[in-house]
C-alpha cells in the first residue's frame, strides 16, 4: 500500500533505509470506519496511557451504552461526570469528552467527508479549540483516521525515542531538531513516523 513512500524514504535517508529493511513493509492503515467524534474520543482515552489501559477504559465506556456499538455525542452528554469517572477517565478527560461531544453537536467537529476537504493546518486549528484536544491528538486523527501521509508528530514520545534509537542518539531529539531532520522525509513523514514507532519494538 505504501510502496512508493517506502521507496522514497529509503532513497532519501540511508539510516532510515536500514530500519525499513529490518521492519519490512509499512502496515499503517487508516481507520475508515469510525467517525471523527469516535476518533477524538479514542485519542483522548489513549493520552498518557498504555494502549492496553486505554482499551480497557474504552471497553467500560462502551459497556455503559449496550444499545449501540459506540456511544454517540448525545449519549456522552447524558452521562454524568461520576459515570465517566467510574470507567477510568480522569476529571480532565471527562471535561474533554463532554466538550468533544458538545462541539460535535454544534458542528465544530464535522463529519468525515467535510473534514477530509480541509487541510492539515485547518483541521489542527479547528479541533484544538476543543478542551483537552491538543496538537498531538489531532495529529493522531490525521494519520490514523484520515490517512494523511505527511504528518510528523514531533512531540510524540515514541517517535522521539524511536529516532534516538535509530540514529544512535544518547538523548531524545528536541522537537525542532526532529522537525529539521524530517524535512528529508517529506511528503511521507507519517510513514517515517510509523517506522520510528516500530523501531521501539525492535529494542
Amino acid at each position: 500500500m505504501h510502496e512508493r513512500a517506502v521507496d522514497y524514504l529509503s532513497s532519501a535517508d540511508r539510516v532510515l533505509a536500514r530500519l525499513i529493511q529490518r521492519v519490512g513493509p509499512c502496515r499503517m492503515r487508516a481507520d475508515r470506519k469510525s467517525d471523527p467524534f469516535q476518533s477524538l474520543v479514542r485519542a483522548v482515552a489513549h493520552q498518557q496511557l498504555t494502549g492496553k489501559a486505554a482499551k480497557t477504559i474504552l471497553g467500560r465506556l462502551i459497556a455503559l451504552h449496550p444499545h449501540v456499538d459506540f456511544p454517540a455525542p448525545h449519549d456522552l452528554l447524558a452521562n454524568s461526570d461520576d459515570q465517566l469517572r467510574s470507567v477510568g477517565f480522569s476529571r480532565a478527560k471527562v471535561a474533554a469528552l463532554k466538550d468533544i461531544a458538545a462541539k460535535t453537536v454544534e458542528g465544530i467537529v464535522p463529519e468525515t467527508k467535510a473534514l477530509g476537504k480541509l487541510s492539515d493546518a485547518e483541521i489542527i486549528e479547528r479541533l484544538t479549540s476543543i478542551r483537552g484536544v491538543g496538537q498531538w491528538t489531532v495529529e493522531m486523527l490525521l494519520i490514523f483516521k484520515l490517512g494523511r501521509l505527511d504528518v510528523l508528530p514531533v512531540h510524540d514520545y515514541g517517535v522521539r525515542k524511536g529516532f534516538a534509537s535509530t540514529y544512535r542518539r544518547k538523548e531524545l531529539p528536541k522537537p525542532a531538531e526532529l522537525l529539521k531532520h524530517g524535512e528529508r522525509w517529506r511528503p511521507f513523514r507519517s510513514v517515517a513516523s510509523w517506522y520510528m514507532w516500530r523501531a521501539l519494538e525492535l529494542e
